[in-house]
């Protein structure tokens, strides 16, 4: 009622609907707030696995999670998978599997920290034979959150034909309850329906996430970590889909939720163009301070230089979170002493003044010009895209936040409208640890969406021509022409643009970061001759 108040009043312009998954009705909740708000905008955090569709709902789109993970894919090298992989099994031990591990943790969360939930849905079915585990082993299998009966019917069957492969011996119960699941009537399906989201998210999220330590830029709320980089024709397609599906649709670099902030992972994305250094840094380090697991170790070394530099008590907060969230050798209900004590010496140590700590400072000073380089393109490809872009307050500079609370500290409004105030005044900043660069794109993507909507409203990819064109990633939103840099060590490596170049449309174009003009066949060297990046508008 107080909702419908603020939207009556013409208080609110639109609403952000969290959590909808743990509704008894989604479905029936939003065509009904539809109906009360005469189609207000609004958009449902909802996280989408890869290739999941959104349900057939009269709302705008998601929060962002799916444009998130688009954003972060074009800009990792897929050649860094292998690398990556033989670390972390030489690290582990073991060739861990993505899918068996989410599988593992979903169980343990389904046996454990929410049986209560699985014993409140078994309770309306007392005559499936072991309907507990049958309903734990469904709900360990279930491929998304949930479904929205009967949409995404499907996705019951996957986990029905899971369950049976992996548990035959439950065979008979699995039978008799399955019926009953795909009933959207039955409140058996209904309560299975609001409890599968809340495992898949502590599960994964809160567990799986924290565990598979092998590439965490990529262990972030509504991605796939076992997908390694997403190529330009993948991410154009994604971006065509959105234009077409969910043009209103919120899109979003960090929020509340997420596990690292846009930049550290812009930054962590570096490592994937230098696997070989990137071992031999690790070998080092953990020479110099052995890690007790080797896991929660690459952990360690990948948050250290992410989000270097770090204070003591922010680095100790986030490692005392992770291990117990992780929950493979110290949790929150029963902690290890001893183990978080080994932990975090290796913590005090790369923070010691020292050979590690200087190694560390050195690696970390090397790769994150790279970083920068990386986190303006995903600035500008977040709020030039198809979507309303939100933005992440205190993320207008350089923020090398962690997961909550990391991410919640107070943000400096001063420093920004001073900045602010310099570029308004024609400073063009250098792009340098002041961060004033990244405020630089951001006010002027927004001002160009503000200013000239007509120019954000279709999509077409457009491909860059030489050797170097690959490093490119553009498009033409109808009027304004947004150009990033992607894999920017081996873009330096191979000698620069070179001859690649970018066919413009007709006309003139003026790069609102630095007012330089373009025209017919452009050279990259010279559109990106003071960013990384640039937004093109039609004269």
């Amino acid at each position: 009622a107080e909702v419908l108040r603020w939207v009556d009043a013409g208080e609110v312009d639109g609403l952000r609907i969290d959590h909808p998954d743990g509704l008894a009705d989604p479905t029936g909740y939003l065509e009904r707030l539809a109906e009360r708000t005469s189609g207000l905008w609004t958009a449902v955090e909802k996280v989408l696995e890869p290739g999941e569709e959104l349900p057939p709902w009269p709302v705008a789109g998601t929060t962002g999670y799916d444009a998130l993970a688009e954003v972060d894919g074009v800009l990792v090298d897929p050649a860094g998978e292998d690398g990556f992989t033989v670390l972390d099994t030489r690290l582990t031990g073991v060739a861990t599997s993505w899918p068996e591990l989410v599988h593992r943790c979903k169980h343990e969360v389904a046996a454990g920290m929410l049986r209560a939930e699985v014993l409140r849905i078994a309770a309306r079915a007392p005559e499936v034979p072991d309907v507990e585990e049958v309903l734990t082993e469904l709900l360990a299998a279930f491929p998304v959150y949930r479904s929205y009966l009967p949409y995404g019917a499907e996705h019951l069957a996957a986990a029905v034909e899971g369950a049976h492969a992996r548990r035959p011996e439950l065979a008979a119960g699995i039978d008799a309850v399955a019926p009953r699941l795909a009933d959207p009537e039955d409140l058996l399906a209904v309560r299975f329906q609001q409890t599968s989201g809340a495992v898949m998210a502590k599960g994964v999220e809160d567990t799986a996430y924290y565990r598979w330590t092998r590439f965490v830029a990529l262990n972030e709320v509504g991605g796939d970590p076992a997908r390694f980089g997403l190529p330009p024709a993948g991410f154009h397609d994604a971006l065509t889909r959105r234009q077409e599906r969910h043009p209103a649709g919120m899109t979003t670099l960090s929020t509340h939720d997420a596990k690292r902030a846009a930049d550290v992972r812009a930054r962590l994305a570096v490592l994937a163009e230098l696997p070989q250094e990137w071992s031999a840094a690790v070998d080092r380090w953990s020479a110099l301070a052995p890690p007790p697991d080797g896991a929660l170790g690459h952990l360690l070394w990948q948050t250290v230089v992410g989000a270097w530099p770090l204070t003591a008590d922010r680095l100790h907060t986030y490692l005392t979170k992770a291990m117990r969230e992780a929950r493979a050798r110290t949790s929150w209900s029963d902690p290890d002493p001893a183990f978080e004590e080994a932990v975090h010496a290796v913590a005090d140590a790369v923070l010691a003044p020292g050979p590690l700590r200087d190694d560390v400072a050195a690696f970390a000073e090397r790769v994150t010009p790279y970083g920068w380089s990386n986190s303006l393109t995903a600035a500008l490809v977040q709020l030039t895209m198809p979507g309303v872009p939100d933005t992440y307050q205190g993320g207008e500079l350089w923020d090398l936040s962690l997961v909550d609370p990391d991410n919640r500290r107070p943000v400096d409004f001063d420093r920004r409208r001073a900045l602010l105030s310099r570029l308004d005044g024609g400073w063009q900043p250098p792009v340098d640890a002041s961060g004033a660069a990244k405020l630089l794109v951001v006010s002027r993507a927004l001002r160009s969406r503000r200013d000239r909507p007509e120019l954000f409203g279709s999509y077409t990819p457009l491909v860059a021509t030489g050797v170097a064109g690959e490093h490119a990633v553009a498009y033409d939103r109808g009027g304004a022409i947004a150009v990033g840099t992607r894999l920017p060590v081996r873009l330096e490596r191979d000698g620069g643009w070179g001859d690649a170049a970018l066919p413009l449309p007709d006309g003139t174009w003026t790069d609102a970061l630095t007012g330089r003009t373009a025209s017919g066949r452009a050279l990259l060297a010279d559109i990106l001759a003071s960013y990384p990046v640039a937004l093109l508008t039609r004269a």
